[in-house]
C-alpha cells in the first residue's frame, strides 16, 4: 500500500473518539514529499471537536509548510468517509484543487479533486 494511505491509517490508531467511537486518520502530503499527519480529537462539548483533516493541516502550517500535494483520509466505514463541510473549507484554502484520497480498513479507495467535493468554494478572492 501506498506510504501515504498507510500513514492516515497509522493515525487513525492515535484517535481520541470516546463519545462517537469514530475514529479518522489523515496524512497531508506537502510539496516537498513530507507527510504530515492527524487524527480526530473529540471534546465533550462537540463543537471543540477537531477532525483529523484539520489536525494534519495544522500541524504541518504551525510548522511553517505552506504548500502541499495531496492528502489522504482513513475511517473504518464500508462506504468511503469524504472531509466534512468545515474540513473541505480548510482543505480549499491551502491545497486548493489538490487530491483528496479516501481509504478504509479493508483497503478500499477512492480519489476525488477538492473542485468535487467542495463547488462553487468561498475564498480570499471574495474578501
Amino acid at each position: 500500500m501506498e506510504p501515504l494511505l498507510e500513514a492516515a491509517l497509522k493515525a487513525r490508531d492515535n484517535a481520541h473518539a470516546p463519545f462517537s467511537k469514530f475514529h479518522v486518520g489523515a496524512a497531508l502530503e506537502d510539496v516537498d514529499g513530507r507527510i504530515w499527519t492527524g487524527c480526530n480529537v473529540e471534546n465533550a462539548s462537540y463543537g471543540l471537536t477537531l477532525c483529523a483533516e484539520r489536525v494534519a493541516v495544522f500541524k504541518a502550517i504551525s510548522e511553517g509548510v505552506r504548500k502541499f500535494r495531496r492528502i489522504a483520509v482513513a475511517a473504518d466505514t464500508d462506504k468511503l468517509t469524504p472531509p466534512c463541510g468545515a474540513c473541505r473549507q480548510i482543505l480549499w484554502e491551502f491545497l486548493g484543487n489538490a487530491d483528496v484520497i479516501l481509504v478504509n480498513l479493508q483497503g478500499k479507495t477512492a480519489t476525488f479533486k477538492m473542485r468535487d467535493l467542495l463547488p462553487e468554494p468561498f475564498d480570499a478572492s471574495f474578501i
